[in-house]
């Protein structure tokens, strides 16, 4: 049985969970609302302040969506209660960032700035230079955002220029050596 997918899921005061039918699930709390149809195969109850998932048999199939459906419902009550921040540092000569409105210009060696919007329900802040803050109730949301702005200049491995995750670690590689 999925060690994940049996744990239950404790809703906190201020988050109401509506399940519909087709396993509709709408969860608003006090940072906004989330909603997500989720495979109809498990089955979602509502047992004394926790949200439960169970799974009809041992399919193998079955078995990859309890812990997937669980996870899920997870990642939306933490979204709606306390939201999801992805951190990014931006490294190089040159390179830096800042916000015009609601549009963040990078300036990453290219012969033109970048410029990227963001979507509906993700928030971008650049706190300095070299720093921007991802921050939303999604964490689909917010991760994809992170990924799309990384994209843009992905770190090198000879002198770690680039935007990279404030926790991630890039593995250096030796350059050319004369003769």
């Amino acid at each position: 049985m999925s060690r994940i997918g049996r744990m239950p899921i404790a809703i906190p005061a201020g988050v109401t969970v509506d399940i519909a039918e087709n396993n509709n699930v709408t969860i608003k709390g006090p940072k906004g609302e989330l909603n997500r149809v989720l495979p109809a195969e498990m089955k979602i109850e509502l047992e004394e302040g926790h949200i439960v998932v169970t799974r009809p048999n041992d399919l193998k199939r079955n078995k990859a969506l309890h812990g997937l459906t669980r996870a899920l419902l997870n990642n939306m009550v933490i979204g709606v209660t306390d939201g999801f921040v992805k951190k990014l540092e931006i490294n190089g000569v040159g390179y830096k960032c800042q916000m015009q409105g609601e549009k963040l210009v990078l300036s990453l060696g290219y012969s033109h700035p970048v410029e990227y919007v963001a979507p509906a329900g993700v928030k971008i802040e650049a706190p300095d230079q070299n720093h921007i803050n991802v921050s939303g109730i999604s964490k689909e949301a917010v991760g994809q955002v992170a990924a799309e702005i990384r994209s843009f200049r992905a770190p090198e491995p000879y002198k770690g220029k680039g935007i990279k995750y404030v926790d991630e670690y890039i593995r250096r590689k030796v350059g050319k050596t004369g003769k």
